[in-house]
C-alpha cells in the first residue's frame, strides 16, 4: 500500500478496546487498498485473497501495537489475546462478529440479545444461559446487524429509526429479528435449524415420534394428502415440515412461500431438482413494492406446481393456499401457529376472516374441509422433549364445526397414540401409497380399541 495510517500517541490497553481499535484500522486500510487496486485498472480480489490481505494486515497492526507499548514501556498483549483478536476482526469483516461464537455451537438453538451485553442462549435441551457480550457498544450492535443486512443481499434492507425492526436469514440459514427504537435497547433474536435435511428416520431418531408413526405420515405425503403442521413457537414445525417434504418425490414440481428463506428445499438438487422458492419482499423506503405472501401463492398457481408448501400461514393467504389444495395440487403442506390440533382450525378461520375476502365462519369451515386433509400436531411431551401429540383427519363441515377424527391423541406421556380408526376410503388410499393396511388396522388403532 502507498501509504500508512499515522498511529495514535497511545494505542488503547485492553484486549477489547484493542480489538476494536485493530478491527477498524484493518477496516479503513483494506478500503485504501481496494480503492488502490481499482485505480490500478486491477480486478477486486476473490474472498481467498482478501481474507490472506485482512491476515496480513491485522499481524502488522498488532506488530505496530506491540513496538508502541514497548516504546510507552507498557506491557505487551500475550499471544493468545492477539490470536483472539485476530479472529475476531476476521469474524466481524467475513462473518458475524460477535455472534459468531455462538453460532459455531452447534448446540446452541436459540439466541436472544437484549442489548449488546445482555446476550442468552437456549440449548437442544431448552435451558438458558448468560453469555458474554456479541458488541462493545449498542451502536456497534446496530452496525453489526446493518452489515449482516448489506451481506444478505436482494432487495433493500434498512435498519434505523424510519424502519426499527430487520428480519433476515443468516447464511448459515438461522433467522435473525431486530429491533430498535421501539425497545430500550437494540434487541434481536435468532433462531437457529439445527436439522436443515431432516427425515422421517431423523424424526423418528430424534424421538419426535416412533417408527409406526413416522410410516403413516410417510404414507399421507406419498398419498398427496394435504397436510397443515401445528403447534406453538420453537416445536420444530419446520423441521417437520422439511422432513414430510423428504418424501415427496424428486419429479415433482414444488413451489415454496416464505415470509423469510428458511426450508433451503431449492438447495438440495437431488432431492428436489425443480424447485421455485419464493420470498415475500417488504416495501422500501417511500413505502412501495411491497409483496406478501397471499399474492406470492396466487402467483404460485400459475407456475405449474405439483405442491404448493407455504412455510407458514399467518394472514391473508390462507384463502389461496386452500384454493391451492383443492384446485388439484394435493399434496400441498404448511404450518401454522396453534395451541392445539383443534385449534388450528380456529386459527385458520380467525385469518379467513381478517382476510380482504372477510369470509364468515360457515363459508371459512367449507373451504377448509375441502381443501385439507390432515393437521398434524407438535407440542412436549412431559419429559420436555418435541413430539408430535396429535393427528387429525378432517372429515366435512357442519355450520360452525370442521368435523374430524383424532386418529392419534396425545397420550399420558404427551406423546401420540392411536385413537380413532382411520376412515376406509382414507386407508385404501394409503395402502394404495405403501403403508401396510391391514397391520396398521390391528397394531394400531385396534389396539387402541
Amino acid at each position: 500500500m502507498s501509504e500508512r495510517l499515522l498511529l495514535p500517541d497511545a494505542v488503547p490497553g485492553g484486549e477489547r478496546e484493542l480489538g476494536v481499535w485493530v478491527r477498524r484500522r484493518v477496516a479503513s486500510r483494506l478500503a485504501s487498498y481496494a480503492g488502490e487496486r481499482e485505480a490500478a485498472g486491477l480486478a477486486a480480489e476473490d474472498e481467498m485473497a482478501r481474507r490472506m490481505t485482512v491476515g496480513r494486515l491485522v499481524a502488522e497492526e498488532l506488530g505496530e501495537q506491540r513496538r508502541l507499548a514497548l516504546a510507552q514501556g507498557r506491557a505487551v498483549v500475550d499471544a493468545a489475546a492477539e490470536e483472539r483478536i485476530a479472529q475476531a476482526v476476521e469474524d466481524a469483516l467475513f462473518g458475524t462478529g460477535g455472534l459468531e461464537r455462538l453460532l459455531a455451537d452447534t448446540a446452541v438453538e436459540n439466541i436472544c440479545v437484549n442489548g449488546c451485553d445482555v446476550v442468552w442462549v437456549k440449548d437442544a435441551a431448552g435451558a438458558w444461559r448468560r453469555e458474554g457480550p456479541v458488541a462493545a457498544s449498542d451502536e456497534e450492535l446496530v452496525e453489526l446487524v446493518r452489515t449482516l443486512a448489506a451481506h444478505a443481499g436482494g432487495e433493500e434492507r434498512r435498519f434505523d429509526r424510519g424502519m426499527p425492526r430487520l428480519n433476515l436469514q443468516l447464511p448459515d440459514g438461522s433467522r435473525l429479528f431486530a429491533v430498535m427504537a421501539v425497545t430500550g435497547r437494540v434487541s434481536l433474536t435468532i433462531r437457529r435449524h439445527r436439522f436443515p435435511a431432516a427425515s422421517m428416520s431423523e424424526l423418528v431418531r430424534l424421538g419426535v415420534c416412533d417408527g409406526q408413526l413416522a410410516a403413516f405420515l410417510t404414507a399421507l405425503v406419498r398419498a398427496r394428502k394435504n397436510i397443515v403442521i401445528g403447534g406453538g413457537t420453537n416445536v420444530g414445525k419446520t423441521t417437520v415440515l422439511r422432513a414430510f417434504a423428504h418424501e415427496i418425490p424428486p419429479a415433482e414440481r414444488l413451489v415454496t412461500i416464505e415470509d423469510t428463506f428458511e426450508l433451503g428445499l431449492d438447495t438440495d438438487p437431488v432431492a428436489h431438482p425443480n424447485v421455485v422458492a419464493m420470498q415475500a419482499r417488504e416495501p422500501n423506503i417511500e413505502g412501495q413494492g411491497g409483496i406478501d405472501q397471499a399474492e406470492l401463492v396466487r402467483w404460485g398457481l400459475r407456475m405449474s406446481p405439483d405442491r404448493v408448501i407455504v412455510g407458514e400461514i399467518r394472514g391473508a393467504e390462507v384463502i389461496p393456499m386452500c384454493n391451492a389444495m383443492s384446485q388439484g395440487n394435493d399434496g400441498s403442506l404448511s404450518t401454522i401457529h396453534a395451541s392445539t390440533s383443534r385449534g388450528v382450525f380456529t386459527k385458520l378461520a380467525s385469518y379467513a376472516a381478517q382476510s380482504p375476502e372477510r369470509l364468515t365462519l360457515e363459508a371459512t369451515n367449507l373451504m377448509v374441509a375441502s381443501a385439507v386433509h390432515f393437521v398434524v400436531h407438535l407440542g412436549w411431551d412431559t419429559a420436555g422433549r418435541r413430539v408430535i401429540d396429535s393427528v387429525r383427519e378432517v372429515i366435512d363441515a357442519d355450520g360452525p364445526q370442521i368435523v374430524s377424527n383424532e386418529v392419534y391423541r396425545p397420550g399420558p406421556d404427551g406423546r401420540a397414540t392411536p385413537a380413532t380408526p382411520l376412515r376406509s376410503e382414507t386407508l385404501d388410499d394409503l395402502a394404495a401409497a405403501g403403508l401396510d393396511a391391514q397391520g396398521a388396522v390391528s397394531q394400531w388403532w385396534g389396539a387402541a380399541q
